[in-house]
């Protein structure tokens, strides 16, 4: 499957300029699954801008 990019890009909500993944979903999944984290699309972008991007914010998120 090709990735696409560009398209995904649009829907990025990550604040994180420097980021060498955005809009690369499979290796931004990755790289925050190896840091116990979720990517910027699991949240809201008021919670996005913390850059907590925590299991238990995410939890704590979607139980308010």
């Amino acid at each position: 499957m090709e990735c696409t990019i560009e398209k995904n890009k649009e829907n990025c909500n990550c604040t994180y300029s420097p980021c060498p993944r955005k809009g690369n979903c499979c290796e931004c999944i990755a790289y925050h699954r190896k840091k116990d984290e979720l990517p910027a699309c699991f949240f809201s972008d008021e919670v996005e801008k913390t850059y907590d991007r925590s299991i238990e914010r995410f939890i704590a998120y979607h139980s308010e």
